[in-house]
């Protein structure tokens, strides 16, 4: 069962779209102070989205510290995370995925598909791999 710890979260985000159904995925910024799930691989994540607001609602964002993923497919400890091409979290290979940005790191594994791994995010780490 994926766990989540203490966080950084960033205040004042709204919703850009409907994420009723994007809880636990990489979200990026679309305007001020606004965001939307990442739709690919080469977006940068600003953080992993904590609830499931609609367009206009508040966005809880962590950007640091332990949270749950959503998996695009089934991640393994240690895995480098960064969002996949719909916002969910996938694995990449440190200079192999040059154009992808990695976030986080896995802490407890995922079996499958939209699946929920742990991950320590760190934002400012998002650099490509």
């Amino acid at each position: 069962m994926a766990v989540e710890g203490i966080q950084v979260r960033i205040p004042g985000l709204i919703a850009g779209a409907d994420l009723s159904a994007k809880q636990f995925y990489a979200v990026k910024l679309s305007a001020a102070f606004t965001v939307v799930a990442c739709a690919a691989t080469t977006d940068i994540p600003i953080g992993i989205l904590q609830n499931d607001p609609t367009s206009g609602q508040e966005a809880t964002v962590c950007c640091f510290g332990v949270t749950k993923v959503n998996s695009d497919a089934a991640l393994a400890v240690g895995d480098l995370i960064g969002s996949s091409a719909d916002g969910q979290l996938a694995a990449y290979v440190n200079g192999t995925d040059t154009t992808k940005y990695v976030i986080g790191q896995v802490i407890q594994a995922s079996t499958a598909a939209a699946g929920y791994a742990s991950a320590f995010i760190n934002i400012s780490f998002g650099r490509a791999a």
